[in-house]
């Protein structure tokens, strides 16, 4: 025995002498008459209490060895999630050759040197007491959280390494490399599965667009691929020789909507068996969510039938986009501008125009909006932020950065990168003498406004003709650019007639990019560039007299009113309001996720002292409320915790209140296993368990090297634990000790004579 606070022994032997002159003091005046050997007894009982009391500070323990041979544990990890269940081992199932290579290679492993401890994991970790009772029915695999969950389980012993059993598919919400790092205990993986499936389609993904049109038209980006034989008929091994590097077989791609066939498309896979990118054009109801499924049809011998389908939520567009132009003066250009987008239902427009100046010199303007809009607007901008942050975006019309106060500017660029507006820069007058260089608004834009060149081009007979527009390649799929199919796109925009002039504008700022040019005689000029910029988004249209676009093509050619409003809608669509549900997406069912709601003022400034409350309405038609908690003062954030057990679509509606006053309401559509993730890429994914056993020191074997189990846990054998230390104070025995002596002591006090 030892204590683990040490003092010198002459400080010891002191402490002693000095707790029994105490006890032998409180004694030594006592009222009643006793006799030496009574005061040496009582004395000398309550010396022993005070000494217990202080060898328990003092903390005594006592030093156990460690026992070789039963000391270091080996937890064993086996994958018991859905795609174990997948027959590609010689026609066995994976959970199957787990269950023979426990039983065959690790347990005789582990058993001579250690002792194991089995465990199962896929949505949780759970102990294991009978093999033959492991079935892979566990609806996703979280290896990150199983290794986490081993390191708290495992906290007070010593764990000499980890084996995992698995096909090394991971759905869970971390790297398992990261928590392999943090166990500090080396992982040897056995990866179960075959490399490459003999047969098998799948949806890598699929994602809903913007706005692509007016009329709520969106593009659905399918992105499928057709691995090992898939679709082609049976080959003899001869054959597979001779067309190893040939493509694979075409195959079908047919998208539903609302469960409903609505479009079907025959695809060829490219040489070498690379993924196949598909783009379906849809229409969304206006009202209500509407799910989107593209799914390929099954074909003989495929590994998995459920990474054959996936699906993808388009909420409907909401509240109208509130928009306010700003126009240096009047102009053909501006009328048939917001002649378009009062066409459209999606957008609301306010307008301010600059007439001229009074009799005292002031401007004067011409203002169109709403009674209640139109009163902020009397000065040809909105003073008061709650104004300004009403709207959702901001068109700048031939507006010379001199009409704009230098506070105006600053709100405007605040406006874009805090409350998540857009902003329009279009006219040559907003660009020329170098524009808005200089202003707090110059980083907004997506391009330089310095080094320009020659300034504003005017098209000439000769030519007239080189400002034509022409798309790049990221305007090809952007939604502002797409007034018609992906096939025609570049035609269409081809045969538009050319603009009379175009701005000479500096380099693109990193991350902005350039959807169209013209081709003037000094080289090509970017016409159309769009950015993002903190929260929100920008975009300058260099050009001048688009309404060319409207008078020159046919009447029933729509090209000028759809560039304009999709390129309105995509600056607004970043602007939330001030009680904003963020979206989910890539939930499965039996996750559980935090659902985020921003609660802010009209001005965009967080409120703190918001009681928020989520209502959830379930795909079986059970609602659920929960309380949300303010997770970031900072921003307004508050964070309810949900959890989502079955399929489907969920509806959640934020409702956010200040001592009973309403501060606003926020709805949201979350699709709940719209893609089978366990299921995904079936193959057995060895670089997953590599990087676990890398980063823990570990070595991963595939299962027909499992023998090899054995000579690799040698080294985790090799040093035994260092000793432990056994406390000794706090046990029932002190205790007992302690309430005796003070009992003995009591009992002799009162037989004789003392109270």
């Amino acid at each position: 025995m030892q204590f683990a606070i040490s003092y010198p022994w002459w400080a010891l032997l002191l402490l002693a002498a000095a707790i029994v002159a105490v006890a032998w003091g409180f004694y030594a005046g006592a009222i009643v008459p006793l006799s030496p050997r009574r005061r040496a007894v009582l004395a000398g009982l309550r010396a022993l209490v005070l000494l217990v009391l202080v060898a328990c500070l003092l903390r005594p323990v006592r030093v156990v060895p460690p026992d070789v041979a039963t000391d270091a544990v080996v937890p064993v990890l086996i994958d018991v999630s859905r795609s174990m269940r997948l027959a590609d081992m010689d026609g066995a199932s994976r959970i199957v050759v787990a269950r023979d290579l426990l039983e065959g290679y690790v347990r005789p492993a582990l058993d001579r040197r250690f002792r194991s401890e089995l465990w199962s994991f896929g949505d949780a970790l759970e102990p294991v007491t009978e093999t033959r009772t492991l079935a892979a029915d566990a609806r996703r695999s979280d290896l990150s959280g199983a290794l986490r969950a081993v390191r708290e389980r495992y906290r007070q012993r010593r764990v000499a390494a980890v084996v995992v059993i698995s096909d090394g598919g991971d759905t869970g919400t971390e790297e398992p490399a990261a928590a392999a790092d943090a166990a500090a205990v080396p992982v040897y993986a056995i990866g179960v599965g075959a490399p490459q499936p003999p047969a098998d389609f799948e949806v890598l993904d699929v994602s809903a667009g913007e706005m692509a049109h007016a009329d709520s038209s969106i593009d659905i980006t399918v992105t499928a691929i057709s691995r090992g034989n898939a679709g082609s008929p049976p080959r003899t091994p001869a054959r597979w020789g001779a067309n190893a590097g040939a493509s694979a077989a075409p195959f079908d791609l047919r998208v539903l909507e609302n469960g409903r066939p609505i479009d079907l498309r025959h695809v060829t896979p490219e040489a070498g068996g690379g993924p196949v990118r598909a783009v379906f054009t849809v229409s969304p109801s206006r009202e209500t969510p509407t799910l989107y499924t593209v799914e390929i049809p099954s074909a003989a011998g495929e590994l998995a039938l459920e990474n054959n389908r996936r699906s993808v939520l388009v909420e409907p567009p909401g509240r109208r986009r509130r928009v306010l132009m700003i126009e240096g003066a009047p102009g053909f250009e501006h009328a048939f501008i917001k002649r378009a987008l009062a066409g459209d239902p999606g957008i609301e427009v306010d307008s301010v125009v600059r007439k001229g100046r009074d009799a005292r010199g002031s401007s004067t303007y011409y203002v169109q909006a709403t009674e209640r809009r139109a009163a902020r607007l009397t000065t040809g901008f909105p003073q008061e932020r709650s104004a300004l942050y009403e709207y959702d975006a901001i068109i700048l019309a031939n507006v010379e950065a001199d009409a704009l106060s230098r506070a105006q500017l600053d709100m405007l660029a605040t406006f874009v990168d805090d409350r998540g507006g857009g902003l329009l820069v279009l006219g040559a007058k907003s660009f020329v003498q170098q524009g808005f260089a200089g202003t707090p608004l110059e980083p907004v834009l997506p391009v330089g406004l310095t080094e320009r060149g020659s300034g504003v081009m005017r098209a000439s007979s000769r030519v007239e003709s080189r400002l034509a527009v022409s798309l790049t390649d990221e305007g090809q799929v952007h939604p502002v650019m797409r007034i018609d199919a992906a096939d025609t796109l570049e035609q269409r925009w081809r045969a538009v007639p050319p603009l009379v002039g175009v701005a000479a504008l500096g380099a693109l700022r990193p991350g902005a990019q350039a959807l169209a040019l013209v081709h003037a005689p000094d080289g090509p000029r970017p016409l159309v560039a769009v950015q993002r910029y903190g929260q929100g988004r920008s975009m300058v249209f260099t050009g001048e007299a688009s309404w060319r676009w409207r008078m020159q093509l046919p009447s029933t050619d729509r090209t000028h009113e759809l560039f304009w409003r999709q390129a309105v809608r995509w600056v607004s669509a970043s602007a939330p309001d001030p009680v904003d549900v963020a979206p989910l997406s890539g939930l499965a069912p039996g996750m559980g996720a935090a659902m985020t709601v921003d609660v802010r003022s009209d001005a965009f400034a967080p409120i703190v002292d918001a009681d928020v409350r989520l209502s959830i309405a379930r795909p079986g038609g059970t609602t659920e409320e929960v309380v949300a908690r303010l997770a970031d003062p900072q921003t307004g954030r508050y964070t309810g915790e949900l959890r989502f057990d079955e399929p489907g679509i969920y509806r959640v509606s934020a409702t956010a209140t200040r001592e009973g006053a309403p501060l606003g309401r926020a709805a949201r559509a979350v699709l709940v296993g719209g893609a089978d993730l366990e299921m995904a890429d079936p193959r057995l994914n060895e670089e997953v368990l590599r990087r676990v056993a890398l980063a823990s020191g570990g070595a991963y074997v595939s299962a027909s090297q499992a023998s090899m189990l054995s000579s690799l846990l040698k080294s985790a054998a090799a040093a035994p634990s260092a000793p432990r230390l056994e406390e000794l104070w706090h046990n029932a025995w002190i205790f007992v000790a302690l309430v005796g002596l003070l009992a003995a002591e009591w009992t002799l006090r009162r037989q004789w004579g003392l109270r």
